[in-house]
This record gives structure tokens, C-alpha cells and sequence, in this order.
């Protein structure tokens, strides 16, 4: 994400309703688990949780904060160096994160921005379902579902040159994510202070600077490592 400074980048215009559903579908597709018996027919993957769906959005809609967690798990021996370095360099610096980059609110659950609407329209098209599981309005949670359709809707994304690259990035936001639960995601990213500074009802600040310093600070690690193997051969 080439960007002059992190101070004005909490102001940024809305996305339409239709990027969100798109943003949607593919994290359903991408980070969904497979449906069990008792889901709605016709139904392929689900997220069980709104608050997971949420703490995934954010990922996909900041391009820094995913590249702060992809280069976290580099620094922890857990993705190699040599390959994810130029994909994080890529986050922070290529102009097409920049493009899809849509900062989120941050309320007292966290990072959250009303999901109806782009669902409404996905439901509309027969691409996804939501369903509430509970009797007890407090307790009862929604669950969304990608249908046989949606999941042939993204597959027609990945062969659309702009649109692409939502499917792409959502396999690196699968990747961080793993089988968390929302909570623990939520959890995850409040670490950031960043994040957890934000006042509420304002938009969630940017991290692209500190992010990059550590990647500069890997990279000369890196560099210096090369350099002494090479003395040694």
C-alpha cells in the first residue's frame, strides 16, 4: 500500500454495497467450513458467527493489518521467510491493496460495520442464506451460509481481472485465521495498539508504518545472513 503517512488514512469513502457483498461471498467461500447435516439444503460452506465474519472483513478490507499478522507468523517460524516476504512487501507497498483498502469502525466489540444490506443482495441472487440459531433473542446468533450458486458465483470471480483479486486475497486471510473462533480473532487484532486506541465509532487506525519497519528490520537480518553464509562457503 504506497502511501505518504499513516495520519489521513482513516478517511477514505465508503464501499459500495455490492463490493461488500462481493467481500462477503468470497470470504464465505474461502474461509467457510463445510456444511453438516441439518444445514439449509443446497448450502455449501458457512461461518457460524457474525463476529468471526466481522474480524475476517477487517482483514480483507486493511491490507497493513493482514500483513502485520502474515509477517508475525514469519517471525514465529511459522510460514517461510523466503516466500511470504515478497507477498507482505506487496501489501504494504503495491497500489492494488491500496485500491481494495476500506478501514472499519471500531465499537466495543471491536472492528464491526453492518452486514444487511450486502446480504440482503446476496440472498436476493440465491447466493447465500443467513439463518438464526436460538430460541432466546439475546442468546440466538446468525449463521451464514454460501449456497451451491455462490460458490459458482466466485468461481466465475477468479476469472474476472478485477474482481480476482478478492479471491486471491482471501486465501491469505484463510491463512491467518485458521479455525479461530471470532472471539480469538477479535483478540488478535485488539493487540494491535493501534487498533485498541481507536475511539469508538471512529474508523480503526492504519499500522502500514510500523509494519513496515519491522519487514525493513527482517529483510536486513536476511540480508545479513545471506552475506554470511556466503563468507563460509
Amino acid at each position: 500500500m504506497s502511501q505518504a503517512g499513516d495520519a489521513d488514512l482513516t478517511v477514505r469513502p465508503s464501499p459500495s454495497v455490492m463490493q461488500h457483498a462481493v467481500r462477503l461471498l468470497v470470504l464465505l467461500d474461502g474461509c467457510g467450513e463445510p456444511v453438516v447435516q441439518g444445514d439449509p439444503d443446497g448450502c455449501v460452506a458457512v461461518i457460524r458467527a457474525e463476529v468471526r465474519l466481522q474480524a475476517l472483513d477487517f482483514w480483507l478490507r486493511n491490507p497493513d493489518y493482514l500483513a502485520g499478522e502474515l509477517l508475525a507468523m514469519v517471525e514465529a517460524g511459522a510460514l517461510p521467510a523466503d516466500e511470504y516476504v515478497p507477498v507482505i512487501e506487496n501489501l504494504l507497498e503495491s497500489p492494488e491493496p491500496d485500491l481494495h483498502w476500506y478501514p472499519m469502525p471500531r465499537w466495543h466489540h471491536g472492528a464491526y460495520e453492518a452486514i444487511d444490506d450486502a446480504f440482503s443482495m446476496l440472498s436476493a441472487y440465491g447466493l447465500a442464506q443467513v439463518r438464526r440459531k436460538g430460541n432466546i433473542r439475546k442468546t440466538a446468533r446468525s449463521q451464514f451460509f454460501l449456497t451451491e450458486a455462490g460458490r459458482a458465483a466466485v468461481d466465475d470471480l477468479r476469472t474476472e481481472t478485477v474482481l480476482s483479486w478478492y479471491t486471491d486475497q482471501v486465501k491469505l486471510v484463510a491463512l491467518v485465521a485458521g479455525s479461530d473462533v471470532g472471539s480469538k480473532l477479535k483478540q488478535r487484532q485488539y493487540e494491535q495498539a493501534e487498533y485498541a486506541r481507536t475511539e469508538l465509532g471512529t474508523n480503526i487506525a492504519p499500522i502500514h508504518a510500523g509494519v513496515r519497519e519491522r519487514l525493513d528490520a527482517m529483510k536486513t537480518t536476511m540480508a545479513g545472513s545471506a552475506t554470511g553464509a556466503e563468507g563460509l562457503s
